[in-house]
């Protein structure tokens, strides 16, 4: 401590308070210069008031009224504006500005957090140009206030030890640490602003680049396996392994997966059909999409424009993925009644199902496919004009593989006749064409 900032409070601890009473051995001496100064700051006058503070101060315990400390504090803040230019006396003002703080916590316990809070800003507010010493000062403050601490101080107390990570002063270990100790903290805080104040220090992090998937995996799994259902902790897991691109490991599916279970939503099912999907696990990533499909309310119009989409998509890779051909068309032929603007391509996409089929049979039978085939292209390519260049190529493809004249008549087939496709548990009417 400084030898100005012994000077100022010296006499304040080396007082007997409790064998004096309240306001001291010279209590008379002690409530004049209360009044005094007292006057002074009523006016908003901190210049008189100053010297008359410091008589207080070198008279009175601190017992004598909290005020005393908590006036004192703006004192000294205008002193250390006033003494920039002098770095020597600036430091022993803020000695005694933050010593001020500790005494107030400890003669006055009840507003022991409101004042280390205090100094804890006060900290972050003088110590911007010593990054270290600031941070110095504010670790062992934030291990003391713990859960009560301030979301501001939690979020520049982060920010610090982002700064000297980025300066080569802590190690990415020191980092994750402290991110690690303001989690548990901020969980456990009732403050009103902690949802923002967390959400800066998780943005914090991700910056910082310190967050790599083994350092996220180390942080998340033991907590994780201790609160499996806690909303919480796993929308922030999510987040932040989604963010550290760590998207293709077991936690992050666990942790979509159990945010699913624990707040169901479509989006969280859509994503779990994206993170089935790239893990190939195809029936469970088409089940998940039809979860998504099923919470979406169709009465809503935004909604019912997702189920459209979802619906084709789901669609799509039942036939690709899946391989049911018959559950693929059943559900885009839903998508035209649910978005007409979709309907080009849903009418593609059954066309390229009836396309691709197998069937067994007669040689008419076998080849009878490529009639429906056509016709859905025909239809794509009328619903979406966008759709027209590569409908038609299909149309000249497909139109190759229609029966030719001779086998039609050897199984009294008549161009023009309708006739009814049944192949791979699909049933179509249409009309029969031939090759010449």
């Amino acid at each position: 401590m400084k030898k100005a900032a012994i000077t100022l409070l010296a006499l304040v601890l080396s007082i007997p308070v409790f064998a004096q009473g309240k306001f001291g051995a010279d209590s008379a001496e002690c409530i004049k210069y209360l009044s005094y100064y007292s006057e002074y700051m009523k006016q908003n006058n901190i210049a008189e008031a100053t010297p008359m503070w410091r008589k207080a101060i070198s008279i009175c315990p601190p017992t004598a009224n909290q005020q005393m400390l908590i006036n004192g504090q703006k004192i000294l803040r205008r002193e250390i504006s006033l003494n920039q230019k002098d770095p020597v006396r600036r430091q022993e003002l803020l000695d005694s500005l933050l010593w001020l703080h500790d005494i107030r916590a400890e003669y006055y316990p009840n507003y022991a957090t409101s004042s280390f809070n205090n100094k804890a800003i006060d900290i972050i507010n003088y110590f911007k140009a010593d990054k270290k010493k600031g941070y110095d000062l504010l670790k062992p403050l934030v291990a003391t206030v713990g859960a009560s601490c301030s979301p501001a101080v939690f979020v520049n107390y982060m920010q610090l030890s982002v700064d000297l990570y980025k300066n080569g002063v802590l190690m990415p270990d020191d980092v994750m640490g402290n991110y690690t100790e303001l989690v548990e903290y901020m969980e456990q805080s009732q403050a009103k602003d902690i949802a923002s104040a967390r959400a800066s220090v998780e943005q914090l992090l991700i910056d910082s680049g310190v967050a790599s998937c083994d350092n996220l995996i180390a942080l998340f799994t033991p907590r994780y396996e201790a609160n499996p259902t806690d909303k919480a902790l796993l929308a922030n897991m999510v987040k932040m392994l989604a963010t550290s691109d760590c998207v293709d490991t077991d936690l992050y599916l666990k942790a979509v997966e159990s945010l699913n279970e624990v707040d169901p939503s479509p989006q969280s099912a859509y994503y779990l059909y994206k993170l089935y999907s790239a893990r190939d696990e195809n029936v469970a990533a088409a089940n998940a999409l039809s979860g998504a499909i099923d919470q979406l309310d169709p009465t809503n119009p935004d909604d019912l424009l997702r189920i459209a989409d979802y619906k084709l998509e789901l669609a799509t890779f039942t036939f690709k993925k899946v391989g049911k051909s018959a559950e693929a068309v059943a559900l885009a032929k839903q998508v035209p009644d649910l978005n007409p603007n979709l309907a080009g391509k849903a009418y593609f996409l059954i066309g390229t199902i009836w396309g691709s089929q197998k069937c067994s049979g007669n040689e008419v039978e076998i080849r009878a496919p490529y009639w429906v085939a056509v016709d859905y292209m025909r239809k794509a390519k009328e619903a979406d004009a966008s759709l027209e260049s590569e409908a038609n190529n299909l149309i000249a493809q497909y139109s190759r593989y229609f029966p030719n004249s001779a086998d039609a008549f050897m199984y009294d087939v008549v161009d023009g006749n309708p006739y009814t496709v049944n192949c791979g548990g699909m049933r179509e009417a249409t009309r029969v064409r031939t090759s010449k």
